[in-house]
């Protein structure tokens, strides 16, 4: 992230409807630590006015006419590694959420959040943690599961390479806890809780944290099986 302990956080807002460009804004405006700096109605337009504006965090959407949105996390993945890029979804758009997630993005929030939710979002991909709504986190969940994505034998293997307190962290990333949730759960400290995921995804082979809590859930340690 760009941002010193006491400056806003820079955010530009990709979407090609300007209402609801104008109602981010407005909801972003309440946050004495936020600064809307850019908007962009397309993928391109998106990557170059997050350069030149020195962006933390970007909040895009995927479906985009010209360059889309999935391009945009590209670009930036390879041009911008440290701007946040925060993917702003819906229901049934599980296919652009994992190839958004795969291509770098930092994490998906629905458009119906809620005000506070959103401004948190923001704080949290600032701070350098993933962002992950547990509604949609649950979905894609279950749509692997059914899809057979991970073996259960092989999930059970894997985290076996965990230490005792790794799966207990493991299992509130299943639950699509946020790192200071789970520290709290745990009576842990959060900059804790952030090694011990980091330690998590590099045993698991995990690119991210919607991964291993789809290799948590076919393991069996979210329902005790």
């Amino acid at each position: 992230m760009n941002t010193e302990p006491n400056e806003r956080i820079r955010v530009l807002l990709a979407d090609d409807e300007a209402l609801l460009r104008a109602g981010l804004r407005l909801v972003l405006a309440h946050a004495e630590d936020v600064e809307v700096v850019a908007e962009a109605a397309d993928g391109a337009e998106a990557v170059e006015l997050t350069l030149r504006h020195r962006v933390d965090v970007v909040l895009m959407d995927i479906r985009m006419p010209g360059t889309d949105g999935l391009t945009a996390v590209e670009r930036l993945a390879d041009r911008a590694p440290s701007v946040r890029v925060v993917v702003l979804t819906t229901f049934g758009e599980d296919e652009y959420i994992t190839r958004a997630l795969a291509a770098g993005a930092a994490g998906f929030v629905l458009k119906d959040t809620g005000p506070l939710e959103l401004i948190q979002a923001v704080r949290i991909a600032a701070s350098g943690e993933a962002v992950l709504s547990p509604r949609i986190t649950r979905d894609l969940i279950q749509r692997h599961v059914v899809a057979g994505a991970l073996r259960t034998a092989e999930a059970r293997r894997l985290t076996e390479l965990l230490t005792p307190r790794e799966r207990e962290v493991l299992i509130q990333v299943g639950l699509g806890r946020s790192n200071a949730e789970t520290g709290h759960e745990l009576h842990l400290g959060e900059g804790t809780v952030k090694t011990h995921v980091r330690h998590i995804l590099t045993k698991l082979g995990c690119a991210n944290r919607v991964q291993a809590a789809i290799l948590a859930h076919e393991a069996g340690l979210l329902t005790g099986r």
